[in-house]
């Protein structure tokens, strides 16, 4: 469901848990190419109009902290609760602390929330090809005290399987690990396949014993609402995901 310039995830979170995912229609300081609610310190935005979009989105959202950043490097590691306000270098974070919300930067690559079903704990963590092969998900299941079976997850907006064509290199990166994975790989022309980025993220989580797994149905290339690296590059802003306890 969108509204006012904002996605609002639809699963069946406990009572507590609170979610949001920023569009590009919210009003913001972005000027052309990142109009116009650009979220992203490291896209060559002004960082002027980055800074003002999030303290917007602190606004607008009404939430009880300024959001955990994160420096996103395509990697598994994940950070805990708490900090010095600097953004730690990891793609993952987990908190049980009530109002600290876990922000998740993207512009094609996967989001994905996490809460546990009794709400007493939420997780994000960001998920590129690079990332989801590593073991990013798994990554961030172990940092919670929540046993996987106890828990639920969010796949958020990311680019579609329609719009994703990559190199043998990714394929075989899930390939080799589990062949059931071929069936998220559609071949196009040699050396060449329609990835399901969303696909390959639910058959780590179900594997990883998850059972409860919503979301997806996205693809951030064709939906203008949101960023595109793959579509626009250098002229690409970032959207943000969140969750946090109330």
């Amino acid at each position: 469901m969108t509204t006012e310039g904002w996605l609002r995830p639809d699963w069946p979170a406990p009572a507590g848990v609170r979610t949001a995912v920023s569009t590009r229609e919210a009003p913001g300081a972005s000027a052309e190419p990142f109009a116009r609610f650009n979220l992203g310190s490291r896209c060559g935005d002004a960082p002027a109009a980055v800074a003002a979009n999030r303290a917007a989105l602190e606004t607008m959202l009404g939430l009880p902290a300024t959001p955990r950043w994160l420096r996103q490097v395509h990697g598994i590691a994940v950070a805990e609760s708490g900090g010095d306000g600097a953004e730690p270098e990891a793609d993952a974070a987990v908190t049980r602390t009530r109002g600290e919300p876990l922000a998740i930067l993207t512009a094609d690559c996967l989001p994905v929330l996490f809460c546990a079903a009794d709400g007493s704990e939420v997780a994000a963590a960001h998920a590129g090809w690079r990332g989801l092969a590593g073991g990013v998900l798994e990554a961030t299941l172990r940092h919670m005290r929540t046993p996987p079976g106890a828990a639920m997850a969010w796949l958020g907006p990311c680019i579609g399987a329609a719009s994703y064509e990559v190199g043998a290199e990714v394929r075989e990166a899930f390939v080799a690990d589990d062949a059931g994975d071929e069936a998220c790989f559609a071949l196009t022309r040699p050396g060449h396949w329609l990835c399901d980025l969303a696909g390959l993220a639910r058959r780590r989580l179900a594997r990883a014993g998850v059972p409860a797994i919503y979301g997806g149905g996205f693809d951030t290339l064709a939906d203008p609402r949101f960023y595109s690296y793959r579509r626009d590059a250098a002229r690409s802003g970032r959207f943000a995901t969140l969750i946090w306890l109330e």
